[in-house]
């Protein structure tokens, strides 16, 4: 069997065509992407930004973290009130070329696409162990969602704002999307990360998923206590491998933790074509 579906899913995530963005630069380092219809607005702030044809630059004059947090916070709640950008988020993420951690400002969450920086988030699989094999709880999201309602989700699935730790992130994720007590989410394990570079109606979304894995009990049943999510289902991993191969029933990047998944459970076959190739699209040079 070769992995073409598979890899069609992953190439989903992978869509970005940055030839026709410019690069966005802090200190001669680039940590995003604009469109060039989006920075020509930025020319309404000369004393924040310096643009030309090849790039669009936080000035020089603006030094530190949070003199350059504060000058972006501005822009960006102009741009809501303009309707450019749809609303303010009050979640602030890391703006980095490189790490979490190595974070030079922060930006709302809601213009992330706009500038095209790293956004990081946090996805679980929930697995449970039967006589038949591996069994994987999926969500499906809610209707009203505003980001791909009705799709299938990973077992809890999150955004990563800059305020908090990834442990603490984690157990408030677990917590509200499934319910799960503070003591069971702490077994969760981090096991790696997926990364794509996918485009949007607003720009790049370079992203960094930080990918967990939690081996439940059979009497465990996921409850949704924030309304992000309409249900769950334990579903066998054969049959989710099938669903992937079938469609886009998944959430896009819901895809990719699953693949991690198989890949690092022995469920993906190394000898089927494809292979190499697959796992190497999860891991996308941002």
């Amino acid at each position: 069997m070769s992995y073409h579906a598979y890899i069609q899913r992953v190439n989903t995530c992978n869509s970005a065509d940055t030839s026709s963005y410019l690069p966005f630069v802090i200190d001669d380092r680039q940590v995003g992407w604009t469109k060039p219809t989006f920075a020509r607005l930025l020319a309404d702030w000369p004393h924040i930004f310096s643009l030309d044809d090849k790039s669009v630059r936080i000035n020089d004059v603006i030094q530190g973290f949070q003199q350059r947090s504060e000058a972006l916070d501005e822009v960006i709640r102009s741009l809501v009130q303009k309707q450019v950008i749809r609303a303010y988020l009050d979640e602030p993420y890391p703006v980095t070329s490189g790490d979490r951690n190595e974070a030079i400002m922060t930006v709302d969450r809601s213009a992330g696409a706009f500038f095209g920086i790293r956004c990081f988030g946090q996805h679980l699989n929930g697995y449970v162990r039967k006589d038949d094999g591996i069994h994987l709880w999926i969500a499906r999201r809610a209707r009203d969602r505003h980001i791909e309602p009705g799709k299938l989700d990973n077992t809890v699935a999150g955004g990563l704002p800059w305020h908090i730790s990834l442990e603490e992130n984690l157990l408030k994720e677990c917590a509200e999307e499934a319910g799960m007590s503070k003591g069971l989410a702490s077994q969760a394990r981090a096991v790696g990360t997926v990364s794509y570079l996918a485009e949007s109606v607003n720009g790049i979304k370079p992203d960094t998923l930080y990918c967990y894995d939690i081996d439940l009990p059979e009497d465990f049943t996921p409850v949704c206590t924030d309304g992000e999510v309409e249900s769950f289902n334990l579903i066998p991993v054969e049959d989710v491998m099938q669903i992937i191969r079938n469609g886009e029933d998944f959430k896009p990047n819901c895809n990719l933790v699953i693949l991690d998944f198989l890949v690092r459970h022995g469920l993906l076959n190394p000898e089927e074509k494809g292979y190499t190739r697959l796992v190497s699209s999860l891991h996308q040079k941002l």
